[in-house]
This record gives C-alpha cells, structure tokens and sequence, in this order.
C-alpha cells in the first residue's frame, strides 16, 4: 500500500461508515419514502449474455478443475471471446484443458501453452484481455498485482488470499485497478445469482427490518484428497494437494464456507468487528487443517452470527445462511418470512420449455459473474469486486485465527497482523516445512 499509515485511516474510517450504514440502514431507508435502487446498491448487472463489442481473449492461469469450469464460463459468457494462453505448473494439468477444448473444436497452439513455475508471468507477456487466476489461493495476491501491472481485467477465484498480508495486498491491488480502470470480478457467485440479489434488494430496503442475527453454514461430506505419489517431491505433493494444505488454500473455512461469510457480510452491509471461535481435527489423512469450524462474530450493536462449517463423511449437512431482523427473516436465497414463519416474499423462478415450474435461476451463476465482467468491459459499466471480496476473505482469516488459537481476535487485530503462510522460497523440490496441526489455547500468530 502506498502509504500504510494514510490507507489504514480510510480503511477505519470506511468501515466506520458502512458499519454505521449496516445498523442504521433498515430503519434509515424504510424511513424514505424512496428506496435504495439496484444501483445504489452496487447490484451487478444480470443480461442473459453479454454485447456484441472488442474480441476478448483470455489468458487461463491455473488449468485444474475450476480453471477449466471458469474458462468455459467466459466463453459462455457472449460472443467474440477467445482462449488466447494456457498457464499451469504441471504439463497434464495443460493437456487435460486442451482435450476438453477439442470437444468444442477450440484449438490452443503450442505456443500459447505455457508449463511450470514461471508460466503465470508467460501468460501475462501475451496480448490476452482478461486473465483468470484459478490457481491455488496462495498465489492469488502476487499473480492479482501483476496481472493488473500488466493491465489485464481479471476474473479471480476466491478465496483471494491466505493470509492477512496478502489481504492487504490485494486491497492495494483493487485500488490500482480502479485508477487504471481494469475491472475485476471475483468468483463469489451468490452475489451474481437473481435469486439472492432480488432478496438482497428487498432487504436492504427494509422486508425484514433492522438485522439482529445471522446464522450460515457449509456442512457436508470430506472433500477430495491425494496421498504422495513415489517421485513427488515436496511441493509436487503439496501442489497436486492443495486442498489439505492451509498455507495453499488457506482451510476450508475459506475455500467453501467464505461464500456463506460473504453473503452474511453483505445482506449486514459491514464486516465484524471480532471473533471468537472454536474447530478441531478427526477425521483427514493428509495435509494440517481442521475438519471443523465454529465460530461467533460479532458484528458490534448487539448483532453477531453464528458460522459454521464441517467436513466429515456420515453426517448431517447443509449449506446456507439466515438473517433474522426485526420484521422477519430469511435465507437469502429466494424467501423472505414473517415472524411467525410465513411466507412474506418468495422468488419466483422461470418456467422450464414445458411451461412447468422450476427452482433454478435462468442463467447459471457462475456464467453470470463472467456475463458481468465482459458486459463492463464493453460497456464502460465499470466493475471492481476486489476489495469487497477480500474484506469477507479476512472475515474468514478471521474465524480461522481464532480457532487455530482459541482466541478472540479483533478486526484490527487481524487487519494488521504480520501472518504470511508459506515457504521461504517457492522451488519445486523438498521444502522446510513442518505441518503440525493447530493446538487451541496457543499464541496468536503473528
């Protein structure tokens, strides 16, 4: 950041304001007669498919199961939108997207396909438009700020960071883009969903009142996993298993439950002020981070929600959140009640060809958040989710940290902090590294 001292006192000085905005803003804007419209809001635009306008080539960073899902997103997205690079540590992770491609007659040269630990920078020296960081969260800030030095939009994959420092870098990523008028978009797909926006929009205006307390949760069964192969060394192993390693994909907490936190954060309009929280560890066979989560925030003014996360086979689950105001609840999704638990407000959703009602909304999500970013980038309608995305990210920092140590954690606390996960250096070979799983009841790391 440019001037730590400066950029911290906005940053105070903002969240003071959209905490103050967050308590006050149901019985504030119900006041009015006029209320709150999508743009005042910041609601994204939702067009079936983007405008005609500029061919835009994208550069894929990060060629695994999601790289390849968002890739076929942003062709998806409208016309005139080309693959122009391939970027990835591995050569199969390359060859995997590139037969996937075939199927719909999408050829990538060889020159465009780039292999190993320097490929991202490759694909940032090409003439693409837009790039994706779909890699693991670990290399998100640093390939964020070069992706925007190189002034390229950017589609990135949440979680953003994690840990605090790369937090602050992103933010100060976000910042340069909107000076230099990239847009950005973040793979926080509730907030691109019709359904949840429609209910955003008429709780932000007062359907449920002045928001009291929240619940949200991501319970389900254990999540893929690699043991070691013979030949790996020790970040091959850690690469092709990221999902198990918290200094990678930052723990569960972040890599699914951020979504839930996210959306708390956003129907409350502000982030927490603490945390305290609690988690444990059964059930993985490799990596270091908890199966379980459970934590309290605390949004100040009375107002906390309850966040929880699980993965562990034979289980109850679930996945979602709740906000409870003073004139009903809801669950963000498509329903809004009354006290008693009747329905006040319901989403309506389309009709299949037959005429038959459905419960899915008409254009995927996960292409809207893409339909969203091609549209702003042709139609000046700027867009920058970098910054709002990271604050819910810290959110989960948050939480985590808390349960790691057994300690309440403060908002500033955490916005300060030192903490950066991972090696010293990046090399693909052995690794100093030691995995101890975190013991509560320790030192706050710094």
């Amino acid at each position: 950041m440019q001037n730590k001292n400066i950029d911290r006192r906005r940053f105070i000085e903002n969240t003071a304001i959209a905490g103050t905005l967050g308590i006050l803003g149901a019985s504030v804007f119900t006041g009015c007669s006029k209320k709150r419209n999508a743009s005042e809001l910041g609601l994204p635009l939702l067009d079936d498919r983007a405008p005609k306008g500029k061919k835009l080539k994208a550069g894929l960073i990060g060629c695994g199961h999601r790289g390849t899902g968002a890739l076929l997103n942003f062709l998806s997205a409208g016309p005139d939108l080309e693959v122009g690079a391939l970027a990835d540590v591995f050569p199969d992770k390359i060859k995997d997207v590139r037969e996937r491609l075939l199927r719909y007659k999408i050829e990538v040269p060889d020159d465009k396909c780039f292999v190993g630990m320097d490929a991202w920078q490759k694909v940032l020296e090409t003439d693409v438009d837009v790039v994706l960081l779909v890699t693991p969260p670990y290399f998100r800030p640093m390939h964020f700020k070069a992706a925007i030095e190189a002034k390229k939009h950017v589609f990135m994959e949440k979680p953003v960071a994690v840990d605090p420092v790369g937090i602050r870098s992103v933010i100060a990523s976000a910042r340069l883009a909107k000076t230099l008028g990239l847009n950005v978009v973040t793979g926080t797909q509730r907030r691109h969903q019709r359904d949840y926006v429609a209910t955003f929009e008429r709780v932000a205006n007062g359907a449920i009142g002045t928001p009291l307390a929240a619940r949200a949760f991501w319970n389900q069964e254990h999540v893929w996993f690699r043991r070691r192969q013979e030949g790996w060394n020790d970040m091959e192993y850690m690469l092709r298993n990221w999902n198990n390693f918290t200094w990678l994909s930052g723990d569960h907490i972040l890599d699914t439950h951020i979504h839930n936190i996210d959306v708390v954060n956003w129907f409350m309009e502000m982030e927490p002020k603490a945390a305290i929280g609690y988690g444990g560890r059964h059930r993985r066979v490799t990596g270091d981070q908890f199966d379980f989560f459970s934590i309290d925030f605390d949004y100040g003014n009375g107002m906390f929600s309850h966040s929880m996360c699980r993965q562990i086979d034979n289980c109850a689950n679930g996945v979602g959140e709740v906000i409870i105001g003073t004139k009903g609840y809801t669950n963000c999704q498509n329903t809004i009640y009354n006290p008693d638990g009747s329905i006040k407000w319901q989403y309506k959703y389309p009709n299949d060809k037959d005429g038959n009602p459905t419960s899915t909304v008409k254009v995927s999500p996960y292409i809207q958040e893409h339909i969203h970013l091609v549209t702003a980038i042709r139609t000046n309608h700027y867009v920058n989710e970098g910054e709002q995305t990271a604050l819910s990210n810290l959110t989960a920092i948050m939480g985590r940290e808390s349960a790691y140590t057994g300690k309440r954690i403060t908002w500033d606390e955490i916005y300060n902090s030192n903490l950066k996960l991972g090696p010293s250096e990046m090399v693909m070979g052995n690794v100093d590294m030691t995995f101890e799983t975190p013991i509560p009841g320790t030192p706050i790391r710094q």
